[in-house]
């Protein structure tokens, strides 16, 4: 078993989630829910691997809070 971290966003004029693996080319879908999201990731991932494990171009740390004052 494989996993892959994804970020996951959601448009606000489509009420859409989107979501990517970074550094995954072409490992990118959308969803109603975040369950369909992950299964249409799911799919989109595994036909990629039918290729072959891939070379990823980046690697998914995490995410950072940013504050701004004044």
């Amino acid at each position: 078993m494989r996993s892959y971290a994804a970020v996951v966003e959601r448009d606000l004029s489509t009420g859409l989630y989107v979501g990517y693996v970074p550094g995954f080319p072409g490992a990118h879908s959308q969803g109603e829910t975040l369950d369909e999201l992950n299964e249409n990731l799911r799919e989109v991932i595994a036909m990629l691997l039918e290729d072959g494990e891939p070379s990823l171009e980046a690697e998914f740390v995490g995410i950072q809070t940013v504050l701004i004052t004044g």
